[in-house]
C-alpha cells in the first residue's frame, strides 16, 4: 500500500500488515498533498489511523457509526474525522477517570453508537 485516500477504504488486509508508523505517514502525506493545513499534522494523522484500524479490524459499533453517519450526509473522510472525535474524548476520559478497561470500551462504544451528523456538528460548530 502506498496511497492513503479516507474517501476511500483501505483494503483491511493492506492496511493491517503496515505497522503504526507507515500508516501514520501514509495519512500525513495524504493531507499534505491535498494541501490540507492543520495544526498538528501528527495527532490528525494518529486519529485516523486509530478509525480506520476500528474498521480494518471490523470493530462492529464503529462500522455502524461509518455506515449510519454517510448515509446521513457526511463523506466518509468526515465520517472518519466524527468517530476520531469520539476517540478523542474516550482517550481524555481514560486520562481522567479510573476505569477498567471494560468499562472504558463500553463507554466508548454508548459514544459511538450515540454518535450523529448533528451531534458531530453541534460539538464542532461551538
Amino acid at each position: 500500500m502506498d496511497r492513503y485516500d479516507p474517501s476511500q477504504p483501505p483494503d483491511p488486509n493492506e492496511w493491517l500488515e503496515l505497522d503504526e508508523q507507515e500508516r501514520s505517514l501514509l495519512v500525513e502525506d495524504h493531507h499534505r498533498r491535498a494541501r490540507i493545513d492543520l495544526p498538528n499534522a501528527t495527532l490528525h494523522a494518529t486519529m485516523h489511523v486509530v478509525v480506520e484500524n476500528q474498521l480494518a479490524a471490523n470493530d462492529e459499533p464503529v462500522v455502524r457509526a461509518l455506515a449510519r453517519l454517510m448515509k446521513e450526509g457526511l463523506s466518509r473522510h468526515d465520517a472518519v474525522h466524527a468517530i476520531g472525535s469520539v476517540v478523542a474524548q474516550q482517550i481524555f476520559d481514560i486520562l481522567k477517570m479510573n476505569d477498567t478497561p471494560e468499562t472504558s470500551r463500553a463507554r466508548y462504544y454508548a459514544a459511538v453508537e450515540r454518535l450523529t451528523r448533528l451531534k458531530w456538528h453541534q460539538d464542532n460548530d461551538g
